[in-house]
């Protein structure tokens, strides 16, 4: 019967219950705020770090594990468990170079290591640990994961809304007058992460009518699906209409356990407070 242990980062949204139950080792990203280094879930909570973000007058600074982190964790599992081999799945690498330092880690480390790019973030990301979690759980060996969790991966799907330009622009995405004047029309923005992993504007439009209209036809896609198989909410900042957009989403798919969580650092600089993520795994 294989052995294999799994390891992720911080950026995705699993439960307390979920990482306890699958024995999934996390590894926290780092967030620099006003000169502060912090860990991500670690010395800093997500909805703490919303409100550090409110109140800081530059970006926050996210950054990857250090290669010495990832080692330290392999080299620990390993001295405990000899036998095992490590499945390591993490944040998209268009969105972070985590899983590149995993891979740099794995090459200085004697564990039997397979690194894996969930191209995702959040709880999309949860759904490739999740398969991967319970088949090591079952005893499946490493192909058997393997070629599971790339068809998880190819079935799972982010949408996100914002309703401020403010930290596109901070962060170089977006020009500080298309900013200006976005804010100024009260553009808000529609967007997926692509298959490339990375964040792509996907709609534009004034005033929140343009979220509704965008949301509603995320929830028409996801019906257009034979099979749909789990389904995640996550937000920044805004817990209401997160629990009324996974209530509206339950009225339809009554059988689905709909986690709502708080998104991490990674995601919420990007977006802003504000923000509503449904994230999708389906057939």
């Amino acid at each position: 019967m294989a052995n294999i242990k799994i390891v992720t980062d911080s950026a995705v949204a699993l439960t307390p219950e979920e990482i306890k139950q699958y024995d999934i080792t996390v590894i926290p990203l780092t967030v620099q705020i006003d000169g502060v280094v912090y860990e991500d879930g670690v010395t800093i909570q997500r909805d703490e770090f919303l409100d550090k973000m409110l109140k800081t007058h530059s970006l926050p600074q996210t950054s990857q594990p250090s290669i010495g982190r990832f080692q330290d964790v392999y080299d620990s599992i390993h001295e405990k468990n000899p036998d095992s081999e490590i499945l390591s799945l993490h944040i998209s690498s268009g969105l972070s170079g985590t899983v590149h330092a995993a891979e740099q880690a794995a090459a200085l480390t004697s564990a039997k290591i397979t690194t894996f790019d969930t191209l995702n973030a959040d709880r999309s990301q949860a759904f490739s640990v999740l398969a991967a979690a319970k088949m090591a759980q079952d005893g499946a060996t490493m192909d058997e994961i393997l070629t599971e969790v790339k068809q998880v991966r190819s079935d799972s799907h982010t949408y996100l809304s914002f309703t401020s330009l403010d930290n596109m622009v901070a962060g170089g995405r977006l020009s500080k007058t298309s900013g200006l004047i976005g804010n100024l029309l009260n553009i808000k923005v529609g967007a997926t992460v692509d298959k490339t992993g990375a964040v792509e504007v996907v709609a534009k439009g004034r005033g929140m009518k343009a979220i509704s209209k965008f949301n509603d036809g995320v929830i028409s896609k996801m019906q257009e699906y034979s099979e749909m198989l789990a389904i995640g909410v996550s937000h920044a900042g805004v817990p209401e209409v997160a629990e009324k957009m996974a209530a509206r989403l339950n009225k339809i798919w009554p059988d689905i356990k709909i986690e709502v969580t708080t998104t991490g650092p990674i995601i919420s600089t990007h977006t802003g407070v504000g923000a509503l993520s449904i994230l999708y795994h389906a057939r």
